[in-house]
């Protein structure tokens, strides 16, 4: 019988996770209610959540990838409705 040992996530992953999913909230947000504002604090949240993050985590990465996307989505409805960016 051979047996391997389970790798539980640690804190830090925990954490990181939990960053993560409130970046890619904050990036949605983000595309309809003031992206100037909201945006870099959401990309600011991603990209403290990919340091933080194991070497193959997943979630930080879409976390970075959403808040560039949503941030240029955003700026992009704000200039094309006149609606004020900050």
């Amino acid at each position: 019988m051979s047996a391997e040992p389970t790798s539980s996530a640690g804190p830090a992953e925990i954490v990181s996770g939990f960053l993560a999913v409130i970046s890619i909230a904050a990036s949605f947000l983000a595309v309809f209610w003031n992206p100037l504002r909201v945006s870099p604090f959401a990309v600011l949240l991603a990209l403290i959540s990919v340091g933080m993050a194991p070497r193959a985590a997943r979630l930080p990465l879409a976390a970075v990838a959403i808040g560039a996307v949503c941030f240029i989505g955003g700026m992009t409805i704000a200039v094309a409705t006149n609606h004020s960016l900050y």
